[in-house]
């Protein structure tokens, strides 16, 4: 098969659904020959943070000179960016062909995020990774993610999500997530909601799993544009973050926390690869600043508490005015994601991403008049970029948030690259 043919079958399977857990995934890696026991893993769950969190650490683990894959969802722009050897993106060819051989062998209704797993253990381990970070796909005792073998786990900052699946409380959510620690092992904490962290120290206790919580075992913060970390057992002072945002501190310092204690399981790291690996890091979509003029903002912020921490990283941003283009999805709760952003924004152009269940135009942007700020239908993302940036002085920012889609759509557009919208 093309590699078009291939994600064309790929994206079919997206027919059966979210159907969590681990009876279909663990056969199919057994099929395979277990490619996941030939590295070792580490497991990264939450709610906010994960993809900036895996993408420190994995930039920490390259500096140290270790083969290191990196396995994340969704992506932005293009399928490739999901699966990742030391920043490198898997090739089309090895997709076409590892697919091939995954699908093979999959049980009958395999999902696709199953599939897109097996693959890429089965890619990390032909390629020789000594050892990879996989960020789950939703929860963590359930996710398909959870039938590879973690020597570490890290959760960053719980909130409510998938709530069909995983409960309807933080409490129920954060004790799923932790489900995904394997007993005796470390578990690595962000500060988290009070309903969370208890559930975190049941599993915690009732594992075995040694509890290292940011804010009492570890912590970061900044002084004078920079960076300071203090761990578990050593002190880093003046670092600088390849990801911007003055939240990306809670992020770095899980990494960092993490890169510690990954020295007590066969990897360690020497202090010159940590500062190094927190400087390297990049995650595109995530406070991604493309020049201009007029200067466009990237964030894939799409819940409340991401769209909080935009906002608070807006307030350092020298602008003029402030236009956002933003599209949603329909599933989402718009209040929670523009209430913290729209009293600093002074026009809002209401776009629609190329994926099913966007939310239309129309309803986005009379939400936001109903809120007073000045609100325009601007169809797709393409239209809703390209006025913006007429109706923008030079000095301007145009931020594009609201969901992945969008931005993975903007960036492609403001790239110049075919656009692979999928969701899951």
């Amino acid at each position: 098969m093309t590699y078009a043919e291939t994600l064309a079958h790929i994206y079919a399977l997206g027919r059966f659904g979210i159907k969590p857990g681990l009876s279909r995934i663990t056969r199919l890696l057994a099929a395979l020959g277990n490619p996941q026991d030939a590295f070792a893993a580490v497991h990264v769950v939450g709610t906010n943070g994960k993809g900036s969190t895996a993408s420190f650490l994995s930039s920490i683990l390259g500096a140290g000179g270790y083969a290191t894959g990196l396995f994340t969802s969704p992506h932005l722009i293009s399928f490739t960016e999901r699966i990742r050897i030391d920043a490198a993106e898997i090739a089309q060819e090895d997709v076409s062909r590892l697919a091939e051989r995954v699908m093979a062998a999959a049980p009958q209704e395999s999902t696709f995020f199953e599939i897109v797993t097996a693959l890429a253990a089965l890619h990390f381990a032909e390629k020789g990774v000594q050892i990879a970070i996989f960020e789950a796909g939703m929860g963590g005792r359930l996710d398909a993610t959870n039938a590879l073998g973690g020597i570490l786990s890290v959760i960053t900052p719980v909130s409510l999500d998938h709530t069909d699946y995983l409960g309807s409380s933080i409490e129920e959510i954060a004790a799923e997530k932790a489900g995904i620690c394997k007993e005796g092992t470390a578990l690595v904490s962000a500060r988290q909601h009070p309903d969370a962290e208890r559930a975190i120290c049941r599993h915690a206790a009732e594992t075995g799993c040694r509890l290292y919580r940011c804010g009492e075992d570890f912590d970061a913060f900044w002084q004078d544009g920079r960076l300071n970390y203090r761990g578990i057992g050593l002190a880093l002072d003046s670092l600088s973050t390849g990801l911007s945002g003055r939240y990306q501190s809670g992020n770095a310092a899980l990494a960092l926390a993490a890169a510690e204690l990954l020295g007590r399981s066969g990897f360690p790291l020497a202090a010159e690869a940590m500062v190094a690996g927190v400087s390297r890091a990049s995650w595109p979509g995530r406070m991604e600043l493309f020049p201009g003029p007029p200067r466009v903002l990237l964030d894939g912020a799409h819940n409340p508490a991401g769209a909080a921490a935009l906002a608070e990283a807006l307030l350092e941003i020298p602008r003029g005015r402030l236009l956002l283009v933003a599209g949603v999805m329909a599933d989402k709760e718009l209040s929670g994601i523009l209430a913290p952003l729209l009293p600093q924004v002074d026009q809002v152009f209401a776009v629609v991403p190329a994926i099913e269940r966007a939310l239309p135009a129309a309803q986005l942007a009379l939400f936001c008049r109903r809120a007073g700020v000045g609100a325009k239908e601007a169809g797709s993302v393409a239209q809703g970029i390209a006025l913006a940036q007429s109706a923008a002085a030079a000095d301007d920012l145009i931020l594009v948030c609201g969901s992945l889609f969008t931005v993975g759509e903007a960036r492609s557009i403001l790239q110049s690259r075919s656009f692979e919208p999928f969701r899951g």
